[in-house]
């Protein structure tokens, strides 16, 4: 190690360096058979203000070279290779993950989930669901009973959270529902008033028109019943001129008549 530590003391103080894998003999205790070591190499002679670190890192490039030939022949730059987990360092602690769905649905299928909270607006529903085998937590988000979203979470707590947040979700997804229903209501009860109110119209121009009609009606009859007054009172004003002249005939009749009885001396 400080012969590894040395060598790349000696090429940090040069220029440009490569990375080259180095095999490590197995230990005497049967430990792993190859570690890969990353040595730093320099690729450019150093300045001449530099000469005593210069011949140093001749002879340790010397020494890389007396170890192992073929690693110093095959120098070449290299990626660097990093690990990569099954599940990212910043999620393989989160107490919220995501759940595989075909497990979820398996789990849902063969009735192992009971069901804590349940959330529903018109197409969208969010479930927090308990395994009781694993003690986990599910939530799960469907959208037309198809499911969109599910997580996996380790307490009661965390899927609440998300359960909230999935509520949220789901309830500004289905705003637009909601002001459809609204409003297809609205257009309904708009339609219906209108329907009512042009009913009550044509009830008004009905009695209106109605009301027209017997009014005209009255008023020719009664322009009929003031001809026929006014006629009755001159066929009145005739009869009784006829019958005056009838009674001033009566009366000269009955004078002509009396004057031919004898006058009687009284007792």
């Amino acid at each position: 190690m400080k012969s590894f530590l040395h060598r790349r003391n000696a090429v940090l103080s040069g220029g440009a360096s490569h990375l080259v894998s180095v095999n490590v003999e197995p230990s005497s205790d049967g430990a792993s058979a190859e570690v890969e070591a990353v040595e730093l190499i320099a690729d450019e002679a150093p300045s001449a203000s530099h000469a005593p670190d210069a011949a140093g890192s001749e002879e340790q490039t010397d020494a890389i070279t007396a170890d192992g030939p073929e690693s110093s022949a095959s120098a070449r730059p290299v990626s660097t290779l990093h690990v990569v987990p099954a599940v990212p360092a910043h999620l393989a602690n989160r107490p919220v993950q995501l759940a595989d769905g075909a497990s979820f649905a398996a789990l849902a299928a063969a009735n192992e989930l009971s069901t804590f909270r349940a959330f529903r607006s018109f197409d969208y529903s969010v479930t927090l669901l308990f395994h009781a085998r694993s003690l986990a937590y599910f939530v799960a988000m469907h959208q037309d009973d198809t499911l969109w979203h599910a997580f996996r979470a380790a307490d009661l707590e965390s899927a609440g959270a998300v359960f909230h947040h999935l509520e949220e979700q789901a309830t500004r997804l289905a705003d637009g529902e909601t002001r459809l229903a609204q409003l297809a209501a609205q257009n309904a009860t708009l339609a219906r008033q209108i329907e009512e109110s042009e009913a009550h119209a044509e009830r008004l121009r009905v009695d209106l028109q109605r009301h027209a009609e017997q009014e005209h009606q009255v008023t020719a009859r009664q322009h009929q019943v003031r001809r026929d007054v006014a006629q009755l009172e001159a066929q009145r004003i005739a009869a009784q001129a006829q019958l005056n002249k009838a009674h001033r005939t009566i009366h000269q009749l009955s004078v002509t008549s009396n004057e031919g009885v004898p006058h009687l001396p009284g007792r």
